[in-house]
């Protein structure tokens, strides 16, 4: 990888910000006028509900991620890969960038498999084939990436081609894969906070585990913080948990840091933190 690749930073853009005309897009576009490399990652929770409501089909989750019956699985390819994916491209190259959208079906991107039978077509990442990502960076494009995945590994003979993938883990896994600088989740709420609903700014990665099996952290924050632990993994790598709707947060993130939570191995301890 070039060395310009080696400092991508890795957005993952809650499905809760799609709602908002905020400053995100401009933020967006702004850093990569300035030479950021970015890959966004995108989900679309709600949108995929009020779609499968409409069909009066009922949505089940478990520990933050929807159990995917066939149905599901058609509504969540057509809403995240289709009309989510390329609202967010069209934004981006409205507000004058250059961005490219594609789903983890694409170029064999993401390749997973079943998590757990129980919760039908929903996968796990099993392997992240870069090569696509990499031509896009390379041709001056922001990948804007779909979760809906690749069903490549223990597919029985009639399995559905596709799988739901949590677009945390999805997010998460292709920071790893591409030795991100930076992960940043965007999301509607300020941080991870403690049993008392104070925001705690600073975690090491065993601190946010405490949280985790504790149950202090739960829902959506279960798989944002499973995939901040993995990542952090590689000590080179800061996962950051903001709230995107504050102005310009992506951007003061960027360029400065110190918003919501982040969860990095290294970190200097404040003795206000102790």
């Amino acid at each position: 990888m070039t060395n310009k690749l080696d400092k991508t930073i890795v957005i993952k853009l809650g499905g809760s910000m799609f709602d908002s005309s905020d400053s995100t897009i401009q933020d967006i576009v702004r850093l990569q006028k300035q030479g950021k490399s970015l890959i966004i990652v995108h989900g679309g929770q709600n949108l995929v509900t009020e779609w499968l409501q409409k069909r009066g089909v009922v949505t089940t989750f478990f520990q933050g991620e929807r159990i995917t019956d066939e149905v599901t699985l058609e509504v969540v390819t057509a809403v995240l890969a289709g009309l989510v994916n390329k609202e967010i491209v069209a934004a981006i190259i409205t507000a004058g960038g250059q961005a490219a959208g594609v789903s983890g079906v694409d170029g064999a991107l993401i390749q997973g498999k079943i998590k757990d039978k129980k919760m039908g077509s929903t996968g796990t990442v099993t392997r992240v084939n870069l090569t696509l990502l990499m031509t896009l960076l390379g041709s001056g494009f922001i990948p804007v990436v779909a979760p809906v995945s690749l069903h490549a590994f223990g597919k029985p003979g009639r399995a559905p081609l596709l799988l739901n993938i949590n677009g945390d883990t999805v997010a998460g896994e292709i920071a790893t894969a591409i030795d991100a600088k930076k992960l940043i989740f965007l999301t509607d709420i300020g941080g991870i906070c403690n049993e008392s609903g104070k925001l705690l700014p600073h975690l090491s990665p065993s601190e946010a585990k405490t949280l985790l099996d504790s149950g202090v952290a739960s829902r959506g924050m279960i798989p944002k913080i499973k995939t901040c632990l993995k990542a952090t993994s590689n000590a080179a790598i800061a996962c950051a948990i903001i709230d995107g709707r504050q102005s310009h947060a992506l951007l003061r993130e960027v360029e400065a840091g110190g918003l919501g939570t982040t969860i990095q191995k290294i970190y200097q301890r404040n003795e206000e933190e102790v």
